[in-house]
């Protein structure tokens, strides 16, 4: 696990310039790799290019070191991720009289490409992100793994190409203040997160998951290409039975894979399903005791670490429980956001940083349950799409407009809840006539009329998903199969992925996802639907795979979301802060928001009169962001 970087100078420039550059970019990214660098640059008449590293030492701790170069020196590669299959891949190469200097799964990327090219990447399972210059034939390569896990920021000049593991390595390095994108802008607000291919700046991209840069020396020209095809969903013809003994095997399998590791090793566990799964996975596959880790609070309405103790004596764990109260939440809350380089607005960022912290005392590296609902379909919200398409055919729009007008009237809370009033006003404002509801459920901040009222005319974006749909080749979002495909692209990759690979990599400890798997997400895409949310019972595959290893009905107990009541904080001990930012020379000067319109949704936040947690705490993050980047205060 480490953070690269990486620049292109089109111009012939010093070598050591360029080496300096690279270690500026390493130092803002040293918490991803504190145990060693290396810094690789070649100049030649017509250009420059350099990769740098910082590694976190998890395989291969004596002989990983990098940068890697092939035996001739013409290729080097620089590697930010693990690849689980590396020894399988090995294996393979060396029965075709491939030679190998060291244990590492870098050098195996590096080899498999020297022998097979671009075409080596579709081999790699893993979380990766990496870039591997080849003089031969002039040309560098830059991909990234399948579900997006590791993060990959670039940006082209007149002058230079420049890549990173995080934003920060380069708005330090280019020479001007980027302008803000109005499509990240938009983005954010509607969903509390960008996802690929956009960032809050306009002209600085990511990399999409599942794709690789290829960049042309001779014409400094970049194409962009997909690694693995994903296969249209296809129902197999298989039996509930034979699906879950495979759903077992899988699951196993992956654990397996991904816990292979030369330091301390343990398992997030909240006691839901899917950390539970995964935690007994890895003690049936170790004579070991393993070590468990659980965040509780002091507050009882937010506490379940009655469940993780559950599974922690059954699997007779080394069980590791942190006790926290709010204020040690807080406590961390600008670190946190400002260490994202954009705006970031889930709350669960606050306890994760915070339990990544408390685990890496003990372990360097911690499996989570992490894409389980996405996988095999877990999230409330796919309820939702089908509630739409009943509600849709039963009552007229008209009728809906009605009782929504009602219920944005009654069904409101003044305070930070989120229980019954707020989940049925939240469904019906989600509810859509034309196809798009699943967008507006995914939209956790804002939907597309709220962001209409709260943006100044030029600053909003109306048909802010076209090109999702058209990645995703549909125009309605309908069926369980496409809720979970939007979500792999969006919600996964921009949120999930990206809260724990910051919050937990900000502390140097490296989370491994074994639901992540494409093995696995491609065979649950081909299980008809009603084995994945048979009725309303989500993930209902999975748990009946693993119902047996578990106490009677443990795995449908419900389980609370992993957040923060930054409702309250902003009302208190935040509530000076966010006034700031609601002061009209400000906001004015922005030329972002319609001022009348945003300081009334603070304000009714503030004075209890309308709770408004989500929209306010993205607003918040928004400001503060915004305030550090380009104000230049704390």
């Amino acid at each position: 696990m480490c953070g690269i970087n990486g620049i292109i100078a089109k111009t012939n420039r010093n070598e050591n310039e360029i080496k300096t550059i690279l270690n500026n970019m390493n130092d803002l990214i040293i918490h991803r790799g504190p145990d060693e660098d290396g810094v690789f640059a070649n100049e030649t008449e017509d250009y420059t290019v350099g990769m740098a590293m910082r590694r976190l030492s998890i395989i291969d701790l004596s002989s990983g070191k990098q940068p890697i170069f092939s035996d001739d020196k013409q290729i080097v590669i620089v590697f930010n991720g693990e690849i689980y299959n590396y020894k399988t891949i090995k294996a393979k190469l060396v029965a075709e009289g491939v030679t190998f200097h060291t244990t590492s799964d870098t050098e195996v990327i590096l080899k498999a490409y020297e022998k097979y090219g671009v075409e080596a990447f579709q081999w790699l399972d893993g979380m990766y992100g990496f870039s591997i210059y080849d003089k031969k034939i002039n040309k560098l390569f830059i991909a990234r793994d399948f579900f997006g896990e590791k993060p990959l920021y670039y940006t082209q000049t007149d002058k230079e190409f420049i890549w990173a593991s995080e934003l920060k390595s380069i708005i330090n390095t280019i020479d001007f203040q980027p302008e803000i994108s109005k499509k990240g802008l938009n983005l954010y607000f509607r969903l509390t997160y960008i996802p690929a291919p956009h960032t809050i700046y306009e002209g600085i991209h990511k990399l999409e998951a599942n794709h690789y840069i290829e960049y042309d020396f001779g014409t400094h020209n970049t194409s962009i290409h997909k690694i693995n095809a994903e296969p249209k969903p296809k129902t197999a013809n298989i039996s509930f039975d034979d699906a879950k003994s495979k759903t077992k095997e899988l699951v196993y399998n992956s654990v397996d894979s991904r816990s292979i590791a030369d330091v301390g090793l343990g398992t997030f566990l909240s006691g839901g399903v899917d950390s539970s799964i995964i935690s007994l996975c890895l003690s049936q596959a170790t004579d070991k005791k393993i070590d468990t880790f659980s965040i509780g609070f002091k507050k009882a309405s937010y506490d379940e670490t009655d469940k993780s103790r559950v599974v922690a004596d059954m699997i007779n764990s080394n069980h590791h429980e942190f006790i926290i109260d709010e204020d040690d939440l807080k406590n961390n809350i600008h670190q946190i956001l400002v260490n994202f380089d954009e705006p970031f607005s889930d709350s669960a960022a606050l306890p994760t940083h915070l339990l990544s912290e408390k685990t890496r005392e003990h372990v360097t590296v911690a499996l989570t349950g992490d894409g389980g609902d996405e996988v095999f379909g877990g999230y409330n919200k796919y309820y939702i799409g089908k509630m739409n398409k009943k509600f849709t055919s039963i009552i007229p729009r008209g009728l809906h407009k009605t009782i929504n007008k009602l219920s944005n009237k009654y069904l409101v809370d003044k305070d930070d809840k989120r229980g019954k009033k707020f989940q049925i006003n939240k469904l019906l404002n989600a509810i859509n006539y034309d196809g798009d509801f699943y967008w507006d459920i995914i939209s956790l901040a804002n939907t597309s009329n709220q962001l209409e009222e709260l943006f100044l005319p030029e600053q909003f974006e109306k048909d802010l998903f076209k090109e999702y749909k058209e990645v995703l080749g549909k125009q309605k979002i309908e069926t369980l199969t496409d809720f979970r495909l939007v979500d792999k692209i969006l919600s996964l990759e921009g949120g999930m992925l990206a809260k724990v690979d910051r919050t937990s990599m900000l502390t140097s400890l490296e989370c491994r996802a074994p639901f992540l798997n494409r093995e696995i997400w491609e065979f649950t895409n081909t299980l008809p639907e009603d084995y994945l949310m048979k009725g309303w019972d989500k993930k209902h595959i999975l748990k009946e795979a693993f119902k047996d290893q578990f106490p009677i009905d443990f795995l449908n107990k419900s389980k609370s979301g992993f957040g923060s009541p930054t409702g309250d904080w902003l009302r208190q001990s935040l509530r000076n802060e966010l006034e700031s930012y609601i002061d009209p020379k400000m906001l004015q000067d922005q030329g972002i928001f319609n001022v009348d319109y945003v300081t009334k949704l603070v304000k009714d936040h503030l004075d209890s009169k309308k709770d408004s947690s989500f929209r306010v705490w993205s607003y918040y993050c928004f400001q503060k962001w915004y305030k550090y980047n380009y104000l230049k205060q704390s």
